[in-house]
This record gives C-alpha cells, sequence and structure tokens, in this order.
C-alpha cells in the first residue's frame, strides 16, 4: 500500500544565531512561509504537528499552541507536540502523515522549531545529553560531542584511522553549504582547514575536531501535507513515495553503535516499501550531526560495507555531481542543527531538490527521488522518507 500523501508547500527560515527571534516569532515566520507556498489560507488546515525538543533550550515548554499565533484562523484546530530527540522534526512529519492516511485530516501543517544559542554553551551540551540514556552516559565528558567522539574512537581502532575521510565530508558539506542562503555556516573551509588540528579547528571530542561537529543554531521550518488527491489540484506537489520508522534501544551498552543497525532497517523497510533499491535515488540529506555519523550512515544506507565507508567520500561518490550525492545542501554541518527544526528542514530541502528550487550550484541534475534519513539520539530513532518528483 503506497503512503497517498504529498507535500505541496514548504519553508524554512535561515538558520544561525538570532539574538532577536524567539521560539515563537520563528514558529511564524515558517507556519506563513509554508502556507505562502501552498497557495492555502490557514482556515484550510485541519491538524498541526510541532516538532519542538527543548529539554531545557527554551523555558516556555508547551508550545503546540504557539502555532495557533500564525494566524488566528487557525484557532480550535488540533495541535500536537512531539518530541523524538533530534528527530523530532520527522516526528511530526510522520504524524501529519499517518493522521491523512487514517482519514482524520486531509490537510496537515508540521513544523519543527528550535531556538539553542541564548542557551550558555556548559548547558547546550547537558540538555543534548538529555537524549542519551543517562542511567549510564550521563558521565560522558563534552556532551554529546564526547559520545560520538567515543564512536569515533571505537571505528578508528577498529578499522584505522579515519581522520582523511572526516575532513573529506566536512569539507564536502562546508563547500555545499556556502551556496545555501539558508544555511548557518556559509564559509567554504577546504580540506586542509578541515584536516588540520589548529586554533581555530582545535579537537572537541576523542578523535573529532570543531570541523567535525554541527554548530548550535537558530530556525524552524514548515510543510504541508495533503492526501494525494488533493494534492493533485495544488500549485506543486512532491510525492512521499514511502517513510519508515524504527526505534532501538535507548542505551548504547545494548548495541553495537557502529552498525546503525535501526537506521539500516529504516532505510530497508522504507526502499522495500518504495519497491526501489538505493541506487534509484538521485540524492540523499542524511543526518551528519558529527562527520562519523555520516561515514556510519554512508554504511547503514548500503552505500558501502561495513568498514568501508570512507571509499564513498574518498572516490568522490558523495559529492554533487557523483552516484549518489549527499548533502547538497550542506547538511546539519553546515546549514545548522536546531533539533526541531532539522527533521523538516530535510524535507524542505530534498522538495526544494525536486522542485528545482535550490542554487544552481547546489541543483542535483534531474533529480526525480530523494532519501531523507532523519537519526534521534546515537542511532536510536530512525526515520526514513523518499520523496518523488511528480510534476
Amino acid at each position: 500500500m503506497g503512503v497517498n500523501v504529498s507535500i505541496v508547500g514548504w519553508a524554512q527560515t535561515a538558520f544561525g544565531k538570532f539574538d532577536n527571534e524567539s521560539v515563537e516569532s520563528l514558529i511564524v515566520k515558517a507556519v506563513h512561509g509554508a502556507l505562502e507556498s501552498a497557495g492555502i489560507s490557514a482556515a484550510d488546515v485541519d491538524e498541526i504537528y510541532l516538532g519542538h525538543f527543548n529539554a531545557g533550550f527554551s523555558k516556555q515548554d508547551f508550545t503546540a499552541s504557539l502555532v495557533l499565533q500564525a494566524d488566528d484562523a487557525l484557532r480550535f484546530t488540533p495541535a500536537t507536540r512531539v518530541e523524538n530527540a533530534c528527530a523530532t522534526g520527522s516526528a511530526a512529519i510522520h504524524q501529519g502523515i499517518q493522521s491523512i492516511q487514517a482519514g482524520r485530516a486531509k490537510i496537515v501543517l508540521a513544523v519543527g522549531v528550535e531556538q539553542m544559542t541564548q542557551t550558555p554553551g556548559p548547558e547546550v551540551g547537558a540538555n543534548l545529553l538529555r537524549a542519551s540514556y543517562l542511567r549510564e552516559e550521563s558521565d560522558i565528558q563534552g556532551g554529546f560531542a564526547g559520545l560520538f567522539g567515543q564512536i569515533a574512537t571505537a571505528y578508528f581502532e577498529k578499522y584505522g584511522d579515519q581522520s582523511d575521510a572526516l575532513a573529506l565530508i566536512a569539507a564536502k558539506n562546508h563547500h555545499n553549504g556556502a551556496s545555501n542562503p539558508l544555511a548557518h555556516l556559509r564559509k567554504d573551509l577546504g580540506y586542509d582547514f578541515c584536516r588540520q588540528v589548529s586554533e581555530k579547528n582545535p579537537f572537541v571530542a576523542g578523535p573529532l575536531k570543531r570541523t567535525d561537529c554541527s554548530p548550535v543554531s537558530d530556525g524552524a521550518a514548515a510543510v504541508i501535507l495533503t492526501d494525494a488527491a488533493t494534492a493533485r489540484g495544488m500549485q506543486r506537489e512532491i510525492a512521499i513515495r514511502s517513510v519508515a520508522h524504527v526505534q532501538d534501544f535507548l542505551p548504547m551498552s545494548r548495541r553495537d553503535v557502529m552498525k546503525l543497525e535501526g537506521c539500516a532497517l529504516a532505510w530497508r523497510k522504507a526502499l522495500d516499501a518504495a519497491q526501489l533499491q538505493l541506487s534509484d535515488l538521485s540524492f540523499v540529506e542524511t543526518h551528519d550531526c558529527f562527520t562519523v555519523a555520516e561515514l556510519l550512515e554512508y554504511e547503514a544506507m548500503g552505500l558501502t560495507p561495513a568498514g568501508q565507508g570512507a571509499t564513498a567520500i574518498r572516490e568522490g561518490w558523495t559529492q554533487i555531481g557523483g552516484k549518489l550525492p549527499i548533502n547538497a545542501s550542506g547538511g546539519l554541518k553546515s546549514k545548522g542543527h536546531p533539533v526541531g527544526a532539522t527533521g523538516v528542514s530535510m524535507h524542505v530541502m530534498a522538495a526544494m531538490q525536486l522542485a528545482d528550487q535550490m542554487p544552481e550550484a547546489i541543483t542535483v541534475k534531474n533529480a526525480q527521488l530523494g532519501g531523507v534519513f532523519n537519526m534521534g539520539g546515537a542511532g536510536v530513532a530512525n526515520y526514513v522518507s523518499i520523496l518523488e518528483r511528480v510534476r
């Protein structure tokens, strides 16, 4: 059975550090943009899902109804906040899809938001670590960077030093993000800067340097979802070919984190449901919260065998123009990672790519099918969506 749901409108604020914005103002901007993109009014929306991780970033913890601030016509529309760590944005979209499939709604507004930069640095690390298994992992130094630093260390011990590959991934994503007007970090740093330890690029955790870590960002994104029949009458339409959600154990001690088994299973489920092979995809937007995550995801999605992820970046497969461009948008590494907004942003970037709305320098030519992988925690919440150009 097909998904029979399409994305018919999308919008994203720029990601970055915005002292004059709030969670509320970011939501309002993204919602206005998505409604305009879809060519509908707020009164047409049947249901709202807001992805907002929070975990201490915002004092306002009850935020579902902030979406209603965008337009008085949204008053009395059912609105629910959802959370699944760094996959919170995709959780909102997938809930909206299920609502349409269940016949409860015809048009759903899915929004993702986070404001992180007004939180002091040490608190940022503590807040993000709440997406780990605190009973066993709360003492990891360096917060979530420390956690992925441990994963990188273990990978290096098993497969050899991968610092060259991580620097190539960072350089690729910074190069792409420099052409994305919505990206937080719009500077092409180059391989040499990403590879070398320096005052501006120190080690952060284990073998991970600053250029291996996504930035702390503010931002929001929104999409309008409809059933396929309604979508055919809209001004733009990107079909959702398939989706998959796989949830794994929270404690890292119960998993081999180098395998990202939940990610691998989510990709298999989504590709099988779409009756596709990975090689059929035109591009992928994947969850590079740290460069080592992108490296592991090459292996989990089936692009390379285990331990050989470096081949994909070294041979240029994941560059724009390569056999499977990955993170043409700049990814989380360059575009930014406002936690609750990230998954929605990834769908927006994929939709824009399929609708030929990306700047020429980061356009994947003749893109027909795009994959999205959004991950919560260290391989715990795993969401895959496959999107398809319709017209």
